[in-house]
C-alpha cells in the first residue's frame, strides 16, 4: 500500500474507532453493539491498535506503545498523534489541579464560563474573565495584585502615592492612570491598554520598562523581552461585551480562548491545524457554535468525547 493510501486508511480507522467509543459510552449501546465493536477490532492488528488508541484518549491513560504489540516500526501517522492526545489529557488534568491550588491563595475567582466585576478596596474595579484567580495585597504605600491564571481588566482609581501593580507570571504591569487588560495565555502574558498608559517589566528585562499607551499591547514570556505593538483594544477585549473577535488569529490561540467558556479539554492534533487562521465575531454564550463554525469553514473535523473534544 502506498504511503498516501496507508495514511488515508489510518485516518479512516481512527475515525471509526472514535465513533465506536462515542456510541458505546453513550448509554444507548446494547449487547449487539458491544459484540459488533469486538468483532470490528479483531479484523486486523491495525483495527486493534486504532481501538486501543481511542480508548487511551477516553480514559486519559497515555500513549499506547507499539512495542507492546511487538511491532518493529513506530506509527508516525495521525493515529500516533491520536494516541499521544492521552498525554495532553493528563497534562490538562495536572494543569487543572494547579488552577485549584492557586485558587486557594486567591481573593477572587471565577469558574468556567463565569465573568464578574469586583470593586477593590481603593475604589478601583476589576472585571474577571472565566477561569481566573486574582489576589489583592493593598498597603499604605502600594497596591499589589497577583493574577495566578486567567484574564482580568483593571480600571484603576487615581492615587499617586500608591502604585497599582499587577504581577502575572514573570512580569509586572504598573498602571499610570489607566484601564488595562492582563491575559495569561498558555505560552505568554498579553497586556492590552484600553485607556491611559502602563509600564511593563519582567525578570529578564533587568529593571527596564516598556511603556505602552491606549490601543497598544505588550507581550512577554519567560526568556522573551517584552515588546509593544499597536492593536484595536476594544476588539482585543471584546470578551467584556460577551463577544470574541478574531481577525486572522491562529486556531491554536482561538482554542485557548474557547477553553475558558466550556467544560472539558480541546485537543488539536497537529501544528498545521494550530496555524490555520480564524476570522469572525462570535457570541460567548454559545462556545460550541464557534467550534461548529470552525468545522464548517476550515479543513477541520471535530469529534466530541466526554471531557475531550478533538480537532483533526
Amino acid at each position: 500500500m502506498s504511503g498516501k493510501k496507508r495514511k488515508q486508511a489510518d485516518i479512516a480507522l481512527s475515525d471509526q474507532a472514535i465513533e465506536w467509543l462515542v456510541l458505546l459510552r453513550s448509554g444507548k449501546a446494547g449487547d449487539a453493539d458491544h459484540a459488533a465493536f469486538a468483532a470490528w477490532r479483531e479484523r486486523s492488528p491495525e483495527h486493534a491498535l486504532a481501538a486501543e488508541e481511542a480508548e487511551t484518549i477516553w480514559h486519559g491513560l497515555g500513549v499506547v506503545g507499539n512495542e507492546a504489540r511487538g511491532r518493529e516500526r513506530r506509527v508516525t501517522t495521525r493515529r500516533a498523534l491520536l494516541g499521544s492526545a492521552g498525554v495532553v489529557f493528563l497534562g490538562f488534568a495536572t494543569y487543572r489541579s494547579g488552577l485549584v491550588g492557586s485558587a486557594l491563595f486567591a481573593d477572587y475567582t471565577t469558574g468556567t464560563g463565569e465573568q464578574r466585576t469586583e470593586t477593590l478596596p481603593d475604589g478601583s474595579t476589576v472585571r474577571l474573565n472565566a477561569r481566573t484567580a486574582l489576589s489583592v495585597d493593598f498597603t499604605a504605600g502600594r497596591r499589589s495584585l497577583t493574577l495566578y491564571h486567567g484574564q482580568a481588566t483593571f480600571s484603576v482609581a487615581h492615587d499617586a502615592s500608591r502604585p497599582f501593580v499587577v504581577a502575572a507570571a514573570n512580569g509586572w504591569t504598573q498602571a499610570i492612570g489607566t484601564v488595562f487588560d492582563v491575559d495569561m495565555r498558555p505560552a505568554e502574558v498579553v497586556v492590552t491598554v484600553v485607556e491611559g498608559t502602563v509600564a511593563v517589566s519582567t525578570d529578564e528585562a533587568g529593571g527596564e520598562r516598556v511603556m505602552a499607551s491606549a490601543d497598544h499591547q505588550v507581550r512577554y514570556a519567560a526568556g522573551q523581552a517584552p515588546h509593544a505593538e499597536a492593536v484595536d483594544a476594544e476588539s482585543e477585549t471584546a470578551w467584556r461585551r460577551g463577544k470574541l473577535i478574531f481577525n486572522g488569529k491562529p486556531l491554536g490561540e482561538v482554542v485557548a480562548e474557547i477553553r475558558r467558556y466550556r467544560g472539558g479539554e480541546i485537543i488539536i492534533l497537529s501544528e498545521r491545524l494550530r496555524a490555520l487562521k480564524v476570522t469572525g465575531v462570535f457570541d460567548l454564550s454559545d462556545p460550541d457554535a464557534i467550534l461548529r463554525t470552525i468545522e464548517a469553514t476550515l479543513p477541520v473535523r471535530i469529534s466530541y468525547l466526554p471531557l475531550v473534544t478533538i480537532l483533526r
